[in-house]
């Protein structure tokens, strides 16, 4: 059977060129496209001539001493002796005072300070209490001093000359600051030998009492004045830092008596206090005697001892 419907004819193909041919005819192209085209360098960057800033000299800073925070407790401001204290001192200025006279005398300053104890605050107490004053560690730790002073003692203090009170009260925070930054060898040092130093800041600082003398005793380890002047004599003996030497001596070893002394001045205690006794006149002057018959050099002298303390504190503040 005849179908009525034939299929059309297929369109005639396309002109093709061959495969060599066109990609010759590119690479060809390309290869002319690079060869006239060529990219511009850019710029060499043009460095700027450097410029050496000088290294400014920073000397080392200057040692200075260490500073511990100060604070006042008064248990009763109706006491007279309260009264007394408040209207004869400067109270930020004598406790700085206090501490500059006393790391000045016992110290020299160094970057690290690591040979003075690590007080880190004084507390001063003033309460009604019998004696005169005493330091002790706080309750927190030993790094923390309170000084316990007596108001009854100062409601005490003698009016005359006009002085007395101001100086008798800043001999007294020195004596007890002393205990705040002193070693004790462990807690083996005789107790006369650590309030003997004290009494010796005391003096150096030009602040001890006219009640002070000096004299002939069989021990030199009574303590205050008495190993104070003692001290003093071997200052004056054997070179200005030789009680600065007797107190770091005592801040790495227990206190031996025979190889202590032996150690620093080359003779035994007892030697040098025979050697001291024979200084002192056998009716040494005593020093309210001498306020008599000097009233006005008696006068200036605790006057003279502020100005001391203050030339400390700017000395150790700077």
């Amino acid at each position: 059977m005849t179908l009525g419907w034939s299929p059309k004819p297929l369109p005639p193909p396309l002109a093709m060129s061959p495969i060599g041919e066109t990609a010759t005819s590119a690479l060809t192209e390309t290869s002319t496209a690079t060869t006239t085209t060529e990219p511009t360098p850019s710029p060499v960057p043009v460095q700027a001539a450097s410029v050496t800033t000088p290294i400014a000299y920073r000397p080392h800073p200057k040692p200075g001493y260490p500073i511990c925070k100060l604070r006042l407790e008064c248990r009763d401001l109706t006491h007279e002796g309260a009264e007394i204290f408040i209207s004869n001192n400067n109270i930020t200025e004598d406790l700085l005072a206090a501490v500059a006279v006393v790391l000045s005398i016992l110290y020299k300053p160094s970057q690290s300070n690591s040979h003075i104890p690590g007080t880190r605050s004084v507390t001063l107490i003033l309460e009604a209490s019998e004696g005169v004053a005493y330091t002790r560690g706080s309750e927190l730790d030993n790094d923390h001093k309170e000084i316990h002073f007596s108001l009854d003692y100062i409601s005490k203090i003698p009016t005359e000359p006009p002085s007395r009170r101001r100086n008798e009260i800043q001999g007294v925070l020195v004596h007890e600051m002393v205990h705040c930054w002193q070693w004790n060898g462990h807690g083996t040092a005789p107790g006369g030998l650590i309030e003997g130093i004290a009494d010796f800041v005391r003096l150096k600082a030009g602040l001890s009492p006219p009640h002070w003398k000096k004299q002939k005793k069989d021990n030199w380890d009574l303590g205050y004045q008495h190993t104070g002047y003692f001290l003093d004599w071997i200052e004056s003996k054997y070179g200005i830092g030789s009680v600065r030497r007797v107190n770091e001596a005592l801040m790495n070893r227990r206190y031996d008596e025979e190889a202590f002394w032996m150690g620093l001045f080359g003779k035994q205690v007892k030697e040098l206090r025979d050697d001291y006794c024979t200084t002192i006149p056998q009716d040494a002057p005593i020093g309210i005697e001498k306020a008599q018959k000097e009233p006005e050099k008696a006068q200036k002298e605790p006057e003279k001892a502020r100005q001391k303390s203050k030339d400390q504190l700017e000395k150790v503040l700077d």
